[in-house]
């Protein structure tokens, strides 16, 4: 076999050669071509705005790979509608080619709970459409601070800045009314239990300022009120007048007081 190859002149033997290299890188090429379908090319379909699973079955049947990228949130769309997909609609790619998708959630998200306690009524509804939450009911309720929110509510409940809510949730808030200019007495709280007081004076439209406690308190709201702060005599037991949305503070402690003598009761 090697005296066929030596007995030839060295151009024929050159030229051979060449010839066989052309050959393979010829051949090479072709497979490589057939391995990478060279040459042939898809349009993707517009899938934006469409469901999502309907638009990976679709790019699925014209020889795309599919992934899904992301997930947002919008709530003017559709939960599981297609926002965004790459390569754009209409671009011509290799087949094969991998379309990337970003879908909107199935479920809104979780978001913090903004403080709206102290704000104005017009800067809580900015806030609120900021955090992508949605006004409740709003009720008015005696206070100095008029326009003021004073309390907001989730589901009936008072709900702290911070907390998680879902996104689009409904946030009810109690809104100060001023004060009433009509007045009327202090009531006479001593002997209630701070939970008696508490509700006497929201049915007055008066609110509790402070709760200074006397002793260990297990129970608020079993405790008994011992003084209150204005009181309901004055010194010359003439009556103390009090304007709806004004505040009282209240002491108590976990024994009942009557006339300086203490009976201790069960919390």
């Amino acid at each position: 076999m090697f005296k066929f190859i030596t007995d030839r002149p060295f151009w024929v033997n050159f030229l051979a050669a060449v010839l066989l290299a052309f050959l393979l890188v010829f051949l090479m090429l072709q497979l490589l071509g057939w391995i990478t379908k060279h040459g042939e090319y898809l349009t993707v379909p517009a899938v934006n705005g469409k469901d999502s699973q309907q638009s990976i079955q679709l790019l699925e049947s014209k020889g795309f790979d599919v992934v899904i990228q992301d997930s947002v949130y919008t709530d003017s769309l559709r939960p599981g509608t297609v926002i965004k997909q790459l390569p754009d609609a209409n671009a011509t790619v290799k087949i094969n080619r991998t379309v990337f998708l970003t879908v909107n959630c199935y479920i809104p998200p979780m978001i913090s709970m903004p403080k709206l306690e102290g704000k104005s009524y017009s800067f809580a509804l900015d806030l609120l459409e900021r955090n992508h939450l949605k006004l409740g009911d709003t009720t008015y309720k005696p206070d100095f601070m008029k326009g003021s929110v004073l309390e907001q509510l989730y589901n009936g409940t008072k709900i702290a800045a911070g907390a998680k809510v879902r996104w689009g949730s409904k946030i009810s808030l109690v809104i100060a009314g001023g004060l009433n200019e009509e007045q009327m007495k202090v009531p006479d709280l001593i002997g209630l239990t701070f939970g008696q007081a508490k509700s006497q004076l929201e049915s007055l439209g008066l609110n509790v300022a402070g709760i200074i406690a006397d002793g260990e308190i297990k129970d608020t709201a079993a405790a008994f009120v011992y003084r209150q702060n204005p009181a309901a005599m004055d010194d010359e037991k003439r009556p103390v007048f009090i304007r709806p949305g004004q505040l009282m503070d209240l002491y108590i402690s976990p024994v009942m007081v009557i006339k300086d003598s203490i009976q201790t009761l069960p919390q």
